[in-house]
């Protein structure tokens, strides 16, 4: 960060803030409760399944097996009362609910209610929307409507205060984040990526289904949806965490129209979002950015919670990392490093 900042009014400010160290005292977390809901998907139709997080007055005390997830928070567990900020987090392109269970058990943890939802034909058992509008536009219409379903709901109104939320996200779900705090994308950005990569089978799939005529045609479709379920920015969202972001979709006035702090993470060896084309073409476009780290040597699946025997067991490639990569030492310095980010965005002092 510069000494001096040239943008002008608040957004100088804000940026300085962040630019600030801060150090954070110990502080020994709580237990944490977890319950299921269900949110009505006002893209699709149907209902996404998904989970909150609360502090709770019970003692913290191990895991519980969800799945394949050994998630250190406990259903029906009594919830610590007032109100407190609220955490959305966006799973990547056919993840799950639980994705990032251990970033929401440690901001529960320390004072936050978290929820998590599973995005509709983007997930780890449907993935039939990829490249379309329902995924590309309407994942962040999802997680507005989850914030509306919250904040409407007789359990957790009295224990969110609507004037303190963010979303934190991973690869889609990074984009997600971006979309949710201003940015815009250009969906014609895919077609020239992919004539650089078309090597890229994992972005360029959607796009190579089609004729090069139809290319062009296909994009500006999106495009047009991209207001279709209403807009994809929520103003009551103050801040995002993005790790390991698509954003090869946003060019300079995109991505310039993020207006809310951003804290950018991403992997030195990402393999299916390249850097150079994602985090790196983005970091120095966001006027509101407030850090950037970069995890030595590490592959995208990085910022998936470490993985329990069993899932491992059954999904390898997105639970190994390579040599001299120690995940759950990533994940130590990424929550503390997320909780800290939320709190200096909410003006929350340090207990």
């Amino acid at each position: 960060m510069r000494a001096a900042c040239r943008i002008p009014g608040k957004l100088c400010w804000l940026l300085l803030l962040f630019a600030l160290p801060m150090a954070l005292p110990a502080q020994e977390a709580s237990g944490v409760g977890i319950a299921r809901i269900r949110i009505d998907d006002p893209v699709n139709g149907g209902q996404m399944p998904g989970f909150v997080f609360y502090p709770s007055t019970r003692p913290a005390g191990g895991t519980k097996p969800i799945g394949p997830y050994n998630v250190a928070a406990a259903f029906g567990a009594p919830a610590q009362s007032g109100a407190r900020p609220l955490v959305v987090i966006s799973h990547g392109h056919g993840g799950s609910n639980l994705g990032h269970h251990d970033l929401a058990t440690w901001l529960a943890g320390h004072g936050f209610v978290v929820a998590t939802i599973e995005h509709p034909k983007d997930n780890f058992h449907d993935q039939s929307g990829t490249g379309n509008s329902t995924v590309l536009v309407g994942r962040a219409v999802q997680v507005r409507a989850a914030i509306d379903a919250l904040l409407a709901d007789a359990r957790w109104k009295p224990l969110i205060d609507p004037a303190r939320i963010g979303v934190a996200g991973f690869s889609a779900g990074g984009y997600t984040s971006l979309l949710l705090v201003g940015a815009q994308p250009r969906f014609d950005r895919f077609i020239t990526y992919c004539q650089r990569h078309p090597d890229d089978a994992d972005t360029c799939a959607p796009v190579q289904k089609y004729k090069p005529a139809e290319l062009v045609a296909a994009a500006a479709a999106i495009q047009k949806d991209l207001t279709r379920w209403g807009p994809t920015a929520d103003p009551r969202i103050k801040a995002a965490f993005a790790m390991a972001p698509l954003s090869l979709v946003f060019d300079k006035a995109g991505a310039g129209a993020i207006d809310r702090p951003v804290d950018l993470w991403y992997a030195e060896n990402d393999r299916v979002l390249l850097p150079a084309e994602n985090a790196l073409h983005v970091k120095p476009l966001i006027r509101t950015l407030a850090r950037s780290t970069m995890v030595p040597k590490a592959d995208h699946w990085v910022f998936l919670a470490p993985c329990s025997a069993e899932l491992a067991k059954d999904a390898q490639a997105i639970c190994s990392d390579p040599l001299g990569v120690d995940r759950a030492a990533v994940h130590a310095r990424l929550d503390a490093d997320a909780l800290a980010f939320f709190r200096r965005a909410f003006g929350m002092s340090a207990p």
